[in-house]
């Protein structure tokens, strides 16, 4: 196993075996091929209940680790996402949080169900006006070309139009924004622009579970059935999810699943099949990637890197070997 835990009583006390966390090269020592970025999910709440903590973090990870970029995985903004593009919440909850110079890269954002409760267009449009945050439309994809990085590439999928619960009007913003989505025309886009991809690294993002051992939501049922497939038929070899408020990291069918929906509150959480790493504990991922690996890092919202793992390019291999 290459995983690597730090040992601190109140990460996860069922994960015990623990070992000092080997710290990363320096950069000068870097390939040039080398992606840097940071991973944050379910944030937005104004800098209360450790988000502005997590993005203080941010900002120092950015800085020692070269990050070129940040990825959202969702509900961007509590607990309705935002009316327009002047909502007050684009400064309350993002400019004024994450603030750091080292942070004014691109952010290449995924909507959650808590922004399908606003208006998801007007997270779109301040793109349009925004010099780092980044959201063409309601899905897309991030060619590792576009960023420097031509052996990744970054597929942002929406999530929320495939759960059949949001259409049963559980909230009644969130069924008439996904009753306008064509969920067949997503996963054909999807299957076709995994299956033209040539890059060494195929990284899915989205905002809801696949699998999942948190208490607040756990596995989701349409994802499985919908999104699964294509991962394993096109070898993707990892998934990064929020919506559990959580850090998780599962490997399951030669897939690995990474949770990152701490970004400010957090729930209890525990591990299931395929568990690697598993903490109720704010933070946010930090990944770095060449054509040949990818290291996944985890740190928490004091600065400590509480966990690390290498993810493996050939996902057919671990499949038949998990």
């Amino acid at each position: 196993m290459h995983d690597i835990l730090l040992n601190r009583r109140d990460v996860l006390a069922s994960l015990a075996a623990a070992t000092t966390l080997t710290a990363l090269p320096a950069l000068g020592a870097l390939p040039a091929a080398t992606l840097d970025f940071l991973v944050v999910g379910d944030w937005g709440r104004d800098g209360t209940s450790h988000q502005r903590e997590v993005a203080a973090q941010m900002g120092k990870a950015a800085i020692s680790l070269g990050s070129r970029c940040v990825i959202s995985v969702g509900d961007n903004f509590y607990e309705d996402g935002v009316k327009s593009t002047s909502d007050p919440q684009w400064r309350s909850s993002f400019e004024e949080i994450y603030s750091a110079p080292s942070l004014q890269v691109p952010w290449y954002v995924a909507l959650g169900n808590h922004d399908y409760r606003g208006v998801p267009q007007a997270q779109i449009d301040y793109a349009k006006g925004s010099m780092r945050w980044r959201m063409p439309s309601r899905y897309y994809k991030v060619a590792g070309t576009d960023i420097g990085a031509p052996h990744v590439d970054l597929f942002v999928i929406d999530t929320s139009p495939l759960v059949h619960q949001y259409r049963d009007k559980v909230h009644t913003a969130i069924a008439e924004n996904v009753a306008s989505q064509d969920v067949p025309a997503q996963l054909r886009w999807l299957d076709e622009q995994l299956g033209q991809s040539a890059a060494a690294w195929k990284l899915v993002i989205g905002h809801h579970t696949i699998y999942s051992g948190g208490s607040g939501h756990g596995d989701t049922p349409e994802t499985k059935e919908l999104i699964e497939p294509l991962l394993r038929k096109h070898h993707v070899q990892a998934y990064f999810n929020g919506h559990d408020h959580d850090l998780q990291h599962l490997r399951r069918g030669g897939v690995d699943y990474v949770c990152c929906g701490a970004g400010s509150e957090v729930r209890p959480v525990g591990a299931i099949e395929g568990t690697r790493f598993c903490a109720a504990r704010s933070g946010f991922a930090a990944v770095r990637s060449n054509p040949e690996t990818l290291t996944l890092e985890f740190r928490d919202f004091t600065g400590a890197r509480i966990y690390r793992s290498t993810i493996p390019r050939d996902s057919a291999a671990v499949g038949k070997a998990a």
